[in-house]
């Protein structure tokens, strides 16, 4: 993959859900190294674009192209390329009965064959990265909710991955927790040459460390651009997002039963 190609390309991608469409005319590409928020309400489909850019969704139309090469649909290689995209998801998925460290191990139990001693150590760097060196031995029920989400971005980082993807890192965080994420999220990106993209609808306490923000809503991109300009935006679909507007081109209440579903319905 050449270092100036997009990490990942999406080119007039449609992505349906029973039956429905629920984003169209999607076209995205995201430079190597940056942190890129993809921003929206809840229900925008936000975490649909992620099915997308893991394989778990196929696309109705358009195409999607993951660390230089398409997604493919066969499993095997899809497994392939699934090692190279760390996600963090929003409920953590630590295995309660496994320690911190026994949880970081896993991926790398799993995927390589790796000596003991050799892993031991791998989970000591990344538990260090993350500033839980001192938790390995903690289980999940012991730990914080921020100490917990860093444990399983430590496990999101275990194999090295180019790219990684957050799902929501910020759900059920204090103000204060969720200001360490997001400074980890940026040190981690930068100290290690990673990509991000962090897929959210907290906007105050992502875009002061993202290169890149899009706006998700009514069932396509409606921005895309610096943090600065999307602040700026006197587009009335951005500002209703931006300053939590109930009344706006970004309708909140759902269909009645028996109505055709609008997109916004889709996670």
């Amino acid at each position: 993959m050449s270092e100036s190609a997009p990490i990942v390309r999406i080119a007039g991608l449609r992505l349906d859900r029973g039956g429905r469409t629920v984003l169209r005319d999607i076209d995205l590409a995201v430079p190597r190294g940056q942190v890129v928020a993809v921003l929206g309400p809840s229900g925008s489909g936000k975490s649909t674009l992620l099915a997308a850019l893991t394989g778990e969704l196929e696309p109705a139309a358009g195409t999607v192209e993951v660390l230089g090469r398409p997604v493919p649909r066969n499993m095997r290689a899809l497994l392939e390329l699934r090692k190279g995209i760390g996600v963090l998801l929003q409920g953590n998925g630590l295995l309660t009965d496994l320690t911190a460290a026994e949880n970081v191990a896993l991926p790398l139990r799993t995927h390589t064959r790796l000596p003991k001693p050799v892993i031991d150590r791998l989970v000591r760097m990344k538990l260090h990265a993350v500033g839980l060196r001192a938790a390995a031995d903690a289980f999940p029920r012991e730990l914080s909710g921020g100490m917990a989400r860093r444990v399983a971005l430590a496990r999101a980082l275990a194999l090295d991955p180019p790219l990684m993807i957050y799902d929501e890192p910020l759900t059920g965080l204090d103000p204060i927790a969720s200001g360490v994420v997001m400074e980890l999220v940026r040190r981690l990106n930068d100290s290690l040459g990673l990509t991000s993209i962090v897929v959210t609808h907290h906007v105050h306490e992502t875009l002061p460390v993202a290169d890149h923000a899009i706006v998700i809503a009514n069932g396509g991109i409606v921005f895309s651009g610096t943090p600065d300009a999307l602040q700026a935006s006197t587009d009335p679909l951005v500002r209703q997002f931006l300053d939590g507007q109930p009344d706006g081109p970004i309708p909140f209440d759902a269909a009645p039963r028996g109505a055709t579903p609008s997109p916004m319905e889709a996670a």
